[in-house]
């Protein structure tokens, strides 16, 4: 398909869709470098202007939701790759969690019964009658 468009018509989409096209096209991986050079090759770009916007052309992989890096340093497209959930790490996950918010709340009730009632006997509410209150505006004249 890429091959029998026009130079016209390739030079209307981006660099990230002919490399989305060029790797259904050809369903295998490429490092950034091997799909850009395809896609100079097809705009017959020069070697300067390859120089110039291979680090633009990977920022828009990087950004692009269409593409995956793998492990192995190559793109390839996301709709080629699925996501393995496993529900029962999902559960026991949860079922962690549950356990270590309960061991929270016990520290702290158990905090709340080691609280020392001691120092309550030492103040009294005759201790404040003295202490007037006042208000913002009782502030500012001061």
């Amino acid at each position: 398909m890429l091959n029998k468009m026009s130079k016209d018509e390739l030079e209307l989409l981006s660099y990230t869709k002919i490399a989305e096209l060029y790797l259904k096209e050809n369903k295998k991986t490429m490092n950034t470098a091997e799909l850009f050079k395809e896609i100079c090759n097809l705009l017959q770009l020069s070697e300067v202007e390859y120089q110039e916007k291979i680090a633009d052309f990977f920022q828009s992989l990087t950004t692009s939701k269409e593409f995956i890096l793998l492990n192995d340093g190559k793109w390839d497209l996301k709709s080629n790759h699925s996501v393995k959930v496993d529900i029962n790490d999902i559960y026991e996950e949860a079922e962690e969690e549950t356990e270590e918010d309960s061991e929270v709340r016990e520290d702290e009730y158990e905090e709340e019964e080691n609280y020392d009632t001691s120092l309550e006997d030492d103040y009294s509410d005759d201790d404040l009658s003295d202490l007037t209150i006042l208000d913002d505006s009782e502030m500012e004249e001061e």
